[in-house]
Order: structure tokens, then sequence, then C-alpha cells
């Protein structure tokens, strides 16, 4: 159950959205993403440099899901995109051979949105997502995503998000990526 602050008694299961301090929950963070994107130690070693270079960008920030224990079960993170980003490098190519270079301006980019595989189908992915992006300063929103049919992209699909380019490799990904956009504020459903 998804309760948000104010709203009555909690249970042990249910999860609170706020503000997250990542650079200081960056390991409980990254442990959440390994096991709800299937990661080993050494990925999870790299990405947390990545995090913490990430939070040093302008305007980036985090939520978090906390149960009444404070455990972190999910989290959602991101920033106003910079065409000299490295992820914005990579996937530019794919997007202007689609027509759709111009999404990589005036976007705010979500960089990572993980729930613990105990927690998913709950709707805090919904709620971390929406909860990001309503703060956004930009009109529009992009992502990306592993290019397959799942419950992440069937998430990002209804609230608005398309596919602006598909079979995005990125080195040493295994897996290709779609590129999503959605117009802010995203749909609520």
């Amino acid at each position: 159950m998804l309760r948000f602050p104010g709203q009555g008694p909690r249970t042990p299961d249910d999860a609170v959205i706020g503000p997250l301090d990542l650079a200081a929950h960056v390991d409980e963070a990254l442990a959440v993403q390994a096991l709800a994107f299937g990661l080993g130690a050494d990925e999870i070693a790299v990405r947390r440099q990545i995090v913490l270079r990430h939070l040093a960008y302008p305007g980036a920030r985090a939520l978090g899901a906390t149960t009444v224990d404070g455990r972190l079960v999910g989290f959602v993170y991101g920033m106003p995109n910079d065409r000299t980003h490295w992820w914005s490098t990579v996937v530019e190519p794919y997007l202007r051979a689609q027509g759709h270079e111009g999404w990589l301006d005036h976007s705010f980019v979500i960089t990572e949105l993980h729930v613990h595989p105990r927690y998913q189908n709950r709707g805090i992915g919904r709620a971390l997502i929406t909860g990001i992006t309503d703060t956004a300063a930009e009109p529009r929103s992009i992502l990306s995503a592993i290019d397959t049919d799942s419950p992440a992209r069937g998430l990002y699909h209804s609230l608005g998000y398309e596919d602006l380019a598909r079979q995005v490799l990125f080195p040493s990904a295994p897996k290709p990526y779609a590129v999503m956009g959605a117009p802010l504020p995203l749909r609520r459903r």
C-alpha cells in the first residue's frame, strides 16, 4: 500500500514518497537497483561513481520511497538534460535519425527509477516519477528503458511517454534500449 504523509495509520509495508538525499543513501539505493535490475557487485561499484557524479550537476534531485522503519524501497533521480552529458551524446544520433533530436533540449531526464521487487506493482514507481517531474521547470521529460515489452515500459506509456528511438545501443549494455519522451505534466491514471 502506498501512503503519503498525514494520511492516517500506516502499516510496516506502506511506503512514503519524499525528498531523498541520494548521496547519503547511495548504497541503499544501489542495493534496490541491484535487486530490481539484476546487477552484480562490479556494475554497482561503477554505478556508484556515476550517481555521485550526476548529483553534482545543476538541478539534479531525487525522491525516495521509504517504509515505516526507514528502509529505502524505491528511488528516482534526474536532472535537466545537457547535450554534453554522456547519455545525450550516445542517444543523439538515434534521435536525429528519427527526427526527434530536439527532445534533447529543454527536457528533464529521468536518470534512474527503481523499486524493490517486493514493492513493485503498488504505484510506487508512478508516484516517484510523477513526483519528480511535477517540480521540473522543463516542458518535457525523456528517459531510456530496455527495449522490451516490460512493466516499466508499460508504466511509461501509461504516463504519456512515447518511443522516440528504439534499438539504441549503449556501450557495454547487453541489451538495446528505447528512448522515450513525454510532455509535462505527465498523464495521471
